[in-house]
């Protein structure tokens, strides 16, 4: 169930046993004519992806949702709201576990960290649709258990906290969206945005390594700029990037 803040702003949400994913099925509530502010929410998924089409392990046990959006902003402005999930994700983990900052971390684009181990990946798709530009954020958490074969370390939220459920999580996490999105959503609200992103990040003003369409990059992660881009330290030199794959060792 969705939170009482939630419920009260509107949201919807759908719950399915399997699917192949819940990005598809946000995509087939899109082309109905759904009009937004739906969570679409899977027990299980057979084709689920992350960025670039990776695919994404979906035992039961884990939160696998995806957040449709209609018209929630200008389309230069979407990709701020990975920022604005992130953050909600961040408290809604928070909540059900009691964990906090630095060990509670997120990292760049679209990861949850605990103790630097990925608990929970985000994906953002924007695009228009019989004239009505759609966001779509797609979540999945390792609530119960986590994959074994990442080439990264991974962790879940029940070995942190045993209370931590999809349930639980769900409620917090709708909540926590409306508030971040409203706060968002005022005017200059990316600054406040961008300053409680970067109080939470993972590797900030450690050297880290992009991996980039054009070859990896390293260098010092200085922050966000007034339009949510990384700041890289290249060797003196002021990099701004848009998109990437961020590692905080030599790219593999």
């Amino acid at each position: 169930m969705l939170g009482e803040a939630a419920r009260a702003a509107g949201y919807r949400l759908i719950v399915r046993d399997a699917v192949g994913s819940t990005m598809e099925e946000a995509r087939r509530a899109l082309d109905q004519g759904d009009p937004g502010s739906l969570w679409i929410v899977a027990r299980s998924q057979s084709a689920g992806r992350g960025r670039h089409g990776r695919n994404w392990g979906s035992p039961p046990g884990n939160l696998y949702a995806s957040l449709l959006l209609v018209q929630p902003c200008e389309p230069a402005l979407a990709p701020q709201l990975g920022f604005v999930a992130g953050l909600a994700l961040h408290d809604a983990a928070a909540k059900v576990t009691g964990l906090s900052a630095p060990r509670l971390a997120l990292k760049w684009p679209n990861d949850l960290l605990i103790d630097r181990a990925k608990t929970a990946g985000l994906l953002l798709e924007g695009e228009s649709r019989a004239g009505r530009f759609a966001v779509t954020i797609g979540m999945g958490i390792n609530v119960a258990s986590r994959p074994d074969d990442t080439p990264y370390p991974a962790t879940f939220l029940k070995a942190e906290g045993a209370a931590a459920s999809i349930e639980a999580l769900l409620a917090a996490l709708s909540d926590a969206w409306v508030a971040r999105f409203n706060a968002w959503s005022l005017p200059g609200g990316f600054g406040p945005t961008r300053a409680a992103w970067l109080e939470r990040a993972a590797f900030l003003g450690e050297t880290i390594t992009l991996r980039l369409a054009e070859g990896p990059l390293s260098g010092r992660f200085l922050g966000l700029d007034a339009s949510g881009r990384l700041e890289l330290d290249v060797a003196g030199a002021r990099h701004l990037v848009d998109a990437g794959d961020l590692y905080f060792g030599l790219p593999g």
